[in-house]
C-alpha cells in the first residue's frame, strides 16, 4: 500500500471513530433533554432494593445510550449528598447491562441484502437505506417543528445523532476494507495475540487503554466490529479478551469525574472500577487456563458482529447476577479503599456538585430547583420566628434567625452560581422557564431573611430600650403580623406546589397590608399629637411597618414570577398594573375578602 492510501485510510478510520462519538454525544444528550428532571426522578427512586436499583440503572442507561453518562449522573448525585451509596451499587451494576444495547445496533451494517428480484426487500433492512431516511427525517423536524416545540428539536437531534454515529460506523468499515493489501500483517498481529498468556494478556492491555482514551466502550466495540465487517477474522480466542478490556476502560470516565470531588464521590467511582475488575477476573482467569488446552475448539472459531454483541451482553448479564448478591461487600471494600481522614467526618454537603451540572444539566437544573423549593421554606421559618419574638426578644432566638439568614445567603450564592452555568447549556423549554423563574425568586427568598433580621433588631431594641407600645399600636402590630404570616403562608404554598392560582391571591393581601400600615402611621400622628406615644416610639415603629411592607412586596414578587412563568414572560410592572387598572373580578374578590379578615381603624385626630 502507498504512504498515500495509508494515510488516508488511517484519516477515514479516525474520521469515522469521531463520527461514530460524536454521534453518540448527541443521541445521548438529545435523550437526557426529553427526559430532563425525570431521570434525577427516576434514579432517586432507587431505595436499598439491589435488585430495583440494577434495573433503573439499566433502564437509564438504555434510554440515554451511554453508561458513562448515567455513572458520572450517579457520581455527582452522591457527590451532592442526594442519593448515598448503598443505593447506588446496584445501579451501576446495572448500567453495566443497560450499555450493551449498542453493539447490536452498531451490528445493523453487517445485514446483508439482495440482488434477487424477489429478495430485495431485504435491503430495505439495511443500515444503508433507512439511516438517511432517519436523518432527513430528524432535520426536517429541527428546520421546520422546533420554532415553538423544543420536543421536536430534541427527537430530531436524536435521529440525527443516530444517523451520524451508523455514518462513522460506515466509514471505520469501509476504511478497513482499504487494508486487504496489509491484511497479512494485520492478521499476524492478531495471530501472535492468540499467544497463551502473552498474547491474551496484551489484547487486554490493549483493549483496556484504547477505550480509557476514547472513554467509551461502546464505541471500543464499534470498531472491533468494524474490523470483522472489513474481513478481519478474529478468533474468540483474541476477541473475548478485547471485549473485557473495552470493560475495563470504561471506568476510566468515572474515576477522572471523581477527582477533586468528595470521598462519598469517589467511593462510587471506585466501587464502579472494583465491579468490573472483580467481573472481568471472574470470566478471564477461566478463559486463560482454558485456552491453554485449546486444540482448536470454541476458542479458535472465527466470530462475527453478533458474536461480539452476544458475548458482550451475555458477560454483563452473568456477571451482574453473580455480583449483586454481594452488593454490602462491595460496598464496604469502597470504604475500606477511600477511607475517612482520621477522625474527620465526611461533610453535609448541601449543594450541587459541579460534575451533575457538566455532564447532566437537566438533573442539576431538578436539583436547583429542590433547594430552591428548601430555600423557600427556610424563609418562611426564618421571618415567622422573627415575628413570633417581637415582644420577647431572647439570645437563643436571635442566633436561630442568624444562622438561618446566613444559610440562605448561601443558598443565593450558590443557586445563582449553578443557575447561570446551567443556563449556558442546551435545554428544554420547560427547563429553561424553570430557571428563569427561579433567578426570579432566589433574591426575594434571600431578601426575605433579611427583613426577617431587621424585625429581630426592632425586637432587640424595644427589650434593650424597654420600650412598650400603647395598647392601641399593640393591637394594630398584631393585625399586620397575623396578615403578613398570611401571605407568608399563601406565598410558600403557592410556590411549593406551583399553584397558579393561590399565586393570585398574593397581591389582593399584599394591597390590603399597605392599606393596614398607611393606617397604622396615621392613627400614629394622632396619637403623637394628643400626647400618648412618643418620636422615639414612633422610629421603631416605622421601622417594624416598612420591614412588614417590603416582607409582604417580596411576596408578591415571588407570586408574580410564578404567574408570569405560565406566560412565559416576566412582566411584573406590566402584570401589576393590568390587575389593578383592569379591575380584574378575582382580584376586586379576594381584596374585599381580605380587607374585611384585616381591618384597622383610622383614628380622627
Amino acid at each position: 500500500m502507498h504512504w498515500v492510501d495509508a494515510l488516508i485510510t488511517v484519516s477515514t478510520l479516525l474520521g469515522g471513530l469521531a463520527f461514530f462519538l460524536y454521534g453518540m454525544n448527541i443521541m445521548t444528550n438529545g435523550l437526557e433533554r426529553m427526559a430532563g428532571g425525570k431521570l434525577e426522578t427516576i434514579l432517586k427512586k432507587a431505595s436499598s432494593n439491589k435488585v430495583k436499583g440494577m434495573a433503573l440503572g439499566a433502564g437509564v442507561t438504555a434510554v440515554i445510550q451511554s453508561s458513562s453518562a448515567t455513572t458520572v449522573m450517579i457520581v455527582g448525585l452522591v457527590g451532592s449528598g442526594i442519593m448515598s451509596l448503598p443505593q447506588t451499587i446496584g445501579m451501576l451494576m446495572g448500567t453495566n447491562i443497560g450499555t450493551t444495547i449498542t453493539p447490536w445496533i452498531t451490528a445493523l451494517p453487517s445485514l446483508g441484502g439482495s440482488s434477487d428480484d424477489n429478495l430485495k426487500f431485504l435491503n430495505l433492512f439495511k443500515p444503508s437505506f433507512f439511516t438517511p431516511l432517519i436523518a432527513v427525517f430528524g432535520i426536517i423536524l429541527i428546520m421546520f417543528f422546533s420554532t415553538k416545540n423544543r420536543k421536536n428539536k430534541d427527537i430530531g437531534t436524536i435521529c440525527l445523532g443516530f444517523a451520524v454515529l451508523m455514518q462513522g460506523m460506515e466509514l471505520m468499515s469501509g476504511a478497513v476494507s482499504f487494508l486487504e493489501e496489509q491484511k497479512e500483517a494485520f492478521q499476524a498481529i492478531i495471530n501472535f495475540l492468540q499467544t497463551p498468556f502473552v498474547g491474551i494478556w496484551l489484547g487486554l492491555i490493549i483493549a483496556t487503554l484504547f477505550t480509557t482514551i476514547i472513554q467509551s466502550s461502546s464505541a471500543s466495540v464499534g470498531v472491533l466490529q468494524a474490523l470483522v465487517i472489513g474481513g478481519f477474522s478474529f478468533p474468540f480466542k483474541v476477541a473475548i479478551p478485547l471485549i473485557l478490556g473495552f470493560n475495563i476502560g470504561t471506568c476510566v470516565t468515572a474515576v477522572i469525574s471523581s477527582l477533586g470531588a468528595n470521598r462519598n464521590a469517589k467511593r462510587v467511582a471506585v466501587a464502579h472500577l472494583t465491579i468490573k475488575l472483580i467481573a472481568v477476573t471472574l470470566c478471564f482467569i477461566p478463559f486463560a487456563i482454558m485456552g491453554l488446552f485449546d486444540n482448536g475448539t470454541i476458542f479458535g472459531w472465527t466470530v462475527n458482529v453478533w458474536h461480539i454483541a452476544i458475548f458482550h451482553t451475555t458477560f454483563n448479564v452473568v456477571t451482574t447476577a453473580i455480583l449483586l448478591p454481594f452488593s454490602k461487600l462491595l460496598e464496604r471494600l469502597a470504604y475500606v479503599i477511600v477511607k475517612d481522614k482520621g477522625d474527620e467526618k465526611e461533610l453535609e454537603v448541601a449543594f450541587i456538585d459541579p460534575i451533575l451540572i457538566q455532564q447532566s444539566p437537566s438533573v442539576a437544573l431538578s436539583e436547583c430547583s429542590n433547594l430552591t423549593l428548601e430555600m423557600c421554606k427556610i424563609s418562611k421559618e426564618t421571618v415567622d420566628f422573627s415575628i413570633d419574638n417581637i415582644y420577647s426578644y431572647n439570645d437563643k432566638a436571635s442566633k436561630v434567625i442568624l444562622d438561618k439568614e446566613a444559610l440562605i445567603d448561601k443558598y443565593e450564592d450558590s443557586l445563582g452560581t449553578y443557575l447561570v452555568q446551567i443556563s449556558s447549556r442546551a435545554l428544554s423549554d420547560a427547563d429553561s422557564r424553570k430557571i428563569s423563574k427561579m433567578l426570579h425568586t432566589i433574591g426575594d427568598l434571600e431578601r426575605l431573611s433579611d427583613h426577617a433580621v431587621s424585625v429581630l433588631k426592632v425586637a432587640q431594641e424595644l427589650k434593650d430600650k424597654g420600650i412598650i407600645f400603647s395598647t392601641e399600636a399593640t393591637g394594630e402590630i398584631e393585625i399586620i403580623a397575623k396578615a403578613t404570616k398570611e401571605i407568608l403562608n399563601i406565598t410558600e404554598s403557592s410556590y411549593l406546589e406551583n399553584d397558579i392560582e393561590m399565586a393570585k391571591r398574593v397581591e389582593p393581601l399584599e394591597q390590603v397590608i399597605d392599606k393596614l400600615i398607611a393606617n397604622t402611621k396615621s392613627n400614629h400622628i394622632v396619637r403623637l399629637r394628643a400626647g400618648t406615644c412618643t418620636i422615639e416610639l414612633g422610629f421603631v415603629l416605622s421601622d417594624l411597618l416598612n420591614n412588614f411592607a417590603r416582607i409582604s412586596d417580596h411576596c408578591s414578587n415571588i407570586a408574580v414570577a410564578i404567574i408570569e412563568t405560565s406566560h412565559s414572560s416576566f412582566g411584573t410592572h406590566e402584570y401589576l398594573n393590568m390587575v389593578k387598572s383592569n379591575h380584574d373580578e378575582q382580584f376586586e374578590r379576594e381584596f374585599k375578602a381580605f380587607e374585611s379578615k384585616y381591618s384597622i381603624g383610622v383614628s380622627k385626630g
